[in-house]
C-alpha cells in the first residue's frame, strides 16, 4: 500500500481548534489527511484504525505539541498520546523513515516536553498560524510529499458540517439575540432637500459651521431642519447664497415608496436620507474625538485613541442583565507585541430595512502612537490576522457594546440635535430580540469559524448581519 497520508496526533479537547484548522488547509491543498474524528466529538479511540493508519499509510506522523499533551506534568505524556508517538517511533525505525515524526508548536512549551522531543524537528506555529503553515508546506515538499489532488475536499469538512457541527447544533432554549443593527427609534416626520446652482456653491455651504447636520451629493444638500445657513464669508465680504429649490421629503414616503418622475424621485431620496444618516454618525464620532481612516472600499472606520479613552477600556453593561451582576469591563486599546497599539474599529452602513438605523461592522486595525494608521496595508493584514485570530463571537459581542457605551456623554447619553426641536437619543446597545431556539456555543471556543479565514476584504460583508447571542 502506497504510504500517503498525514497522520495527525493531538490532545483532545484542548487543541481541537488548530487541529481542525491545519486540517482543513491541508486537505483544502490537496494532501490527503487523517485525524481522529472521534476524539473530535469526545467519543472513544479506534484503536485498530488508528494502528493500520501509522502501521501501513502514513507518510509524515505530525504531533500538535503543546502543553496539552502532557498529563498534569512535563515528562510524563497522555495515554493515547504516548501510544500514537510510540508506535510512531517504531515504524520509523523499521522502515528508515527520516523526519517521519514532525512536531508543531503551538504555544510556549519547552522543547522537551518528553524524552527525545528535542531530537525531533520542530515547526514554530505559535507566533502565526499561516507562517507555521508555510514552513510545513515547505519541509513536505522536501522530504517528497506532494499534493494528491489540488483544492479536492477528501471529506475533512464534509464530515465537519455534517458530524461535528451537528451535534452541537441548535437547541430548544429562550435565548435573547442581539443583532449588528443599531436602530434610531425615532425621527422627525420630514427632512429637506436643498438644490444650489452648481456643486461648488453647495460645497462652500457645506464647509461652513451649521447647528444641525447636514449632507451632501452634488449640488444638493439635505437636513432635517428646514433651514440652513447660506452666508459665507470669502475674501473678508459676506456672501448670501441662496437655494435654488427646496423639497420637503416625508420620510414614510421613502420608506413605503412614491411615484415621481422629476427630481427628487423615489432614488433621490433615498440617497438623500442615508447620506443625512451616514453624516449624523459621523458627527457622532466627531463630537466625541474619535480618529478615523479610509479603508479600501472608501469608507471610515472609526476608534478609541488614548486621549478619549482613559484607561483604554469600558465597562458597560447589557439590557435585561441581572442588576446585580457587576458591569462588564472591555479593553478597546491595547499593547500588540510589546510595541504597537492595536485599535478596535467600526464601520457603518445606514440601513432601512428592517429597521431605519445602522450596520455596525467590527475591525481592528493598529497605530505606533496610538493615534495615526500603518500606512503599510500589507502590514496591517498580517498583524489583523494574527492578533484577530482568537476573537470568536463573545469577544466581538463585547467589543461592539463596549463601543457604544464608550459613545456616551458624561450623563450616560448619545445625542444629537437634529434641529431646533428635535434631539435624536440612542441607546448604547444593539436591535435585539428573543428566540425560543439557541445553540451550544462551547466555552472553549474550539469550533467557531475553524474552516474560514478570519476576513480582510473590507467588502466583503457589507451585506451580512450578524446576528449574536447573550
Amino acid at each position: 500500500m502506497k504510504r500517503e497520508t498525514i497522520f495527525i496526533s493531538h490532545a483532545a479537547p484542548e487543541d481541537n481548534e488548530f487541529t481542525i484548522w491545519l486540517a482543513s488547509r491541508l486537505q483544502m491543498l490537496g494532501y490527503k489527511v487523517w485525524v481522529d474524528k472521534s476524539a473530535l466529538l469526545g467519543g472513544e479511540k479506534f484503536w485498530q484504525e488508528i494502528d493500520n493508519v501509522i502501521r501501513n499509510e502514513a507518510c509524515k506522523f505530525i504531533l500538535v505539541y503543546s502543553k496539552n499533551i502532557c498529563d498534569q506534568k512535563p515528562g510524563k505524556l497522555k495515554p493515547g498520546i504516548s501510544k500514537e508517538l510510540h508506535l510512531a517511533e517504531s515504524v520509523a525505525s523499521e522502515n528508515g523513515f527520516k523526519d517521519f515524526r514532525v512536531l508543531l508548536k503551538i504555544d510556549d512549551s519547552a522543547f522537551n516536553l518528553f524524552i527525545g522531543a528535542n531530537e525531533l524537528t520542530h515547526i514554530p506555529f505559535n507566533e502565526n498560524w499561516a507562517d507555521g503553515l508555510n514552513q510545513l508546506i515547505k519541509k513536505l515538499d522536501k522530504d517528497g510529499i506532494k499534493p494528491i489532488e489540488k483544492d479536492k475536499d477528501q471529506g475533512f469538512g464534509e464530515w465537519y458540517e455534517n458530524k461535528y457541527i451537528t451535534q452541537n447544533g441548535i437547541i430548544p432554549k429562550e435565548e435573547l439575540y442581539y443583532t449588528n443593527w443599531w436602530p434610531i427609534a425615532t425621527l422627525p416626520e420630514n427632512f429637506y432637500i436643498f438644490q444650489f446652482q452648481t456643486e461648488q456653491q453647495a460645497m462652500l455651504i457645506y464647509r461652513q459651521e451649521q447647528k444641525f447636520p447636514v449632507g451632501k451629493i452634488t449640488n444638493h444638500l439635505c437636513s432635517f431642519n428646514p433651514d440652513i445657513s447660506t452666508e459665507i464669508e470669502q475674501n473678508g465680504q459676506t456672501l448670501n447664497i441662496k437655494p435654488l429649490n427646496r423639497f420637503e421629503i416625508k420620510i414614510n414616503d421613502v420608506l413605503l415608496g412614491f411615484e415621481r418622475t422629476e427630481f427628487p424621485n423615489q432614488r433621490d431620496a433615498e440617497n438623500h436620507f442615508k447620506q443625512l444618516l451616514k453624516r449624523i454618525f459621523h458627527l457622532f464620532m466627531k463630537n466625541r474625538g474619535m480618529f478615523w481612516y479610509e479603508m479600501s472600499n472608501k469608507k471610515l472606520a472609526y476608534f478609541f485613541t488614548p486621549t478619549n479613552l482613559r484607561g483604554l477600556k469600558v465597562k458597560y453593561e447589557y439590557p435585561y442583565r441581572n442588576p446585580e451582576r457587576k458591569k462588564k469591563t472591555k479593553n478597546l486599546i491595547g499593547v500588540y507585541k510589546n510595541i504597537w497599539k492595536w485599535h478596535y474599529a467600526v464601520s457603518i452602513k445606514p440601513i432601512l430595512f428592517p429597521i431605519i438605523g445602522y450596520s455596525l461592522k467590527s475591525h481592528l486595525t493598529f497605530t505606533d502612537d496610538g493615534f495615526k494608521v500603518w500606512e503599510d496595508k500589507d502590514k496591517i493584514h498580517s498583524h489583523r490576522r494574527s492578533k484577530g485570530k482568537n476573537f470568536y463571537n463573545e469577544e466581538w459581542r463585547d467589543m461592539l457594546f463596549a463601543f457604544l457605551n464608550g459613545l456616551c456623554n458624561s450623563e450616560g447619553r448619545i445625542e444629537i440635535k437634529l434641529k431646533e426641536d428635535f434631539i435624536l437619543s440612542m441607546q448604547p446597545w444593539t436591535e435585539l430580540y428573543w428566540a425560543d431556539f439557541g445553540y451550544y456555543e462551547p466555552k472553549d471556543k474550539e469550533r467557531q469559524g475553524l474552516l474560514s479565514d478570519y476576513i480582510e476584504d473590507e467588502t466583503e460583508m457589507d451585506n451580512m448581519e450578524g446576528i449574536i447571542p447573550e
